[in-house]
């Protein structure tokens, strides 16, 4: 499996953000904006929230097996890889999500003077905010699943070395 780059999701946050500030500008030329509902940031935090806590779990689980503690709960391969794609998926759809969030309050900066305006702006600043946590949050859990490199040892008995996921 291979690891996220900050670059892509930089990119598709960057295209998203383009694509929905344009659109909210054509949107607003011909009538009302779409609301941001404020669920969307509540959806986004709760979300990190998971990822946090799964990376944290198999953190400790992994650190207990490394120690070989006798009450240690080993955490099996293809648990892990799950973790990992629900990760990069996560971080995929909030890179998107909080570009699209992010366009938009760009465009409502300009008409902060009317209420209701600067509160679609302040919804759509927070997810973005909890857009990025995701992101975070992923990027961690998926440091917390990637194998350690090979000792010195190995590589001269395998001839190659490296790191890999665990998948």
């Amino acid at each position: 499996m291979k690891q996220l780059r900050l670059g892509v999701l930089a990119g598709l946050f960057a295209a998203a953000g383009v694509l929905s500030w344009g659109g909210v500008r054509l949107w607003d030329a011909f009538g009302t904006l779409p609301s941001v509902p404020l669920a969307a940031p509540i959806v986004l935090a709760a979300i990190a929230a998971i990822l946090t806590a799964t990376a944290l779990s198999l953190r400790a689980r992994l650190k207990a097996q490394r120690e070989r503690r006798p009450d240690a709960k080993g955490v099996e391969p293809l648990m892990a890889a799950r973790a990992v794609v629900f990760a990069q998926a996560s971080a995929l759809v909030a890179a998107l999500v909080a570009g699209m969030y992010g366009g938009t309050a760009v465009f409502l900066l300009g008409s902060l003077d009317m209420p209701p305006r600067r509160e679609q702006a302040v919804y759509a600043g927070f997810s973005v905010l909890a857009g990025i946590a995701v992101i975070a949050a992923a990027l961690f859990l998926e440091r917390v699943c990637k194998l350690p490199e090979d000792g010195d040892e190995d590589e001269a008995g395998r001839g190659g070395g490296g790191t890999a996921r665990a998948s």
